[in-house]
Formats: C-alpha cells, structure tokens, sequence
C-alpha cells in the first residue's frame, strides 16, 4: 500500500508538470497540504459507535498564483481513503454478520477553484476489505479570519457502486434472522455531509488541521437492517506540511 500511494503522488506531480505548459498554468504553482492525524468517526458504516483511527491528510491541492493560497482553476490529485474493519463479535447487532476487513481506498480527486469557492468531484477503488468504487461530489466556501487562520464550509453526497454498497449495507441470506431480513442494495449515493474545517499555520509550511463533519446515510443505505444510527458525525485532528511546486 504504501508503494501505490507513493506512486500515485509521484505519478501525480509528473502529470502536473508535464501539462502545465499546455493548459496555461505556466507561472503558477502546484501546492497541497500532506500529514497525519487521528480520526474519530463511526466503527463501521451506519454504527452508533466511535472508534478512533489514524488519518492520511492529502488536502487543498490545486493552482494557486505565487503567494497566494487560493487555488485557481482545475487540479488533479490523487485520493486516498480508508474503512476500517467490521467484526462482528465486536458488536451484538452485527451477530452471524460476516467480518469485514480494512478497505484501502486509491483513485483520484478533481477540482475547480474560483475565488473562495472550490468545486470537486472524487472516486477512489478499494482494495481488501472492498473491491467497489466509492467517492464524493460537493463543494466547500472558505473564509479567512485571519493571515494564519482560514475556515472552510462544505457540503458533499458521498456514492459507492453495488459492490461498495453491498459490503457494508448488504445482509445476504446466510447472514439474515429474525429482526434482520436480507437486504440486496445496489450502486448510488448513500450519504450527505456537512463539514466545517479549519487550518491554522503555525509557520509558512506547517499547519494544524481540523475538521467537523455532521454526515447522514440517505436512501438504500439508511434503509439497510445494518444501520444502527443513520446519523455519522466524525471529528478529525491533524498536522500538515505544505509542499509547493513552480511551473
């Protein structure tokens, strides 16, 4: 795994350069946000338990004029996303469920900055614990409060494809009992999300990060017998060094 991130970030940064040129961002900069933090979220997709897990931060990449950190125009970057495991002896709902393993999540993530406003769409392949494809569209507004300290609101629909959905909303014959009938879901959006995140930069390079997210589960996958709260609130700290790359 992480020689496919490392590959993804470098196949990345060469297909930044090599188009640069040709899509007029010569003059500008490529930058992004990379670091590591703790996230606080559900123990399982539609749990109504937390559980704390390590965050990989790969956030607010895109083209900005040099000396500034609004990004402009579009970008593309690698996405990286992780589920962690699903055991059912750890949960009493989850009884004669099968066990889910982490899922490792890698695709990429497009964008459009204008201004304070940032449109973007992501989809990302899971390996291990998924084989589907899942991702988000949405968009996020951000406010400066201060030359260090930035805000940004957001909304999002978050999608997974019959595979991802089934995994994790799905109850298959084996696995039904009374009170939890089997349940066949195929692909579409399954749920939104409000986020609040803050970056505050302790120096020109280094920042702290934070994010609030209030996320709901919406259609099938709220309906699925699985679910225990359709309401998934997370909260995630971490720290992040800026990297920049001239064109």
């Amino acid at each position: 795994m992480k020689h496919m991130l490392a590959l993804a970030v470098l196949a990345a940064s060469a297909a930044t350069g090599a188009h640069a040129q040709e899509f007029g961002f010569a003059g500008r900069e490529f930058s992004v946000d990379l670091g590591v933090g703790v996230d606080v979220g559900p123990d399982y997709p539609g749990s109504d338990d937390a559980k704390a897990g390590p965050w990989l931060i790969w956030r607010n990449a895109g083209f900005t004029q040099p000396g500034s950190d609004l990004r402009e125009g579009f970008a593309i970057s690698p996405s990286f996303g992780t589920v962690g495991e699903r055991e059912a002896s750890d949960n009493d709902d989850l009884s004669g469920m099968d066990d889910i393993d982490a899922a490792y999540e890698l695709g990429l993530r497009v964008s459009y900055g204008t201004g304070p406003l940032t449109a973007f769409g992501s989809v990302r392949k899971g390996f291990e614990g998924h084989e589907g494809l899942t991702g988000e569209v949405g968009a996020k507004y951000r406010t400066d409060l201060s030359d260090r300290l930035s805000l940004w609101s957001g909304l999002s629909l978050g999608y997974g494809d019959g595979d991802y959905n089934d995994t994790y909303f799905g109850v298959n014959a084996d696995e039904a009992i009374p009170g939890r009938p089997a349940y066949d879901i195929g692909g579409g959006f399954n749920k939104a999300a409000i986020t609040f995140e803050a970056r505050y930069a302790v120096t020109d390079t280094i920042a702290l990060l934070g994010e609030v997210e209030y996320g709901k589960l919406i259609g099938d996958a709220a309906d699925s017998p699985v679910v225990q709260d359709e309401y998934q609130p997370s909260l995630k700290l971490g720290i992040v060094r800026k990297f920049s790359f001239g064109f």
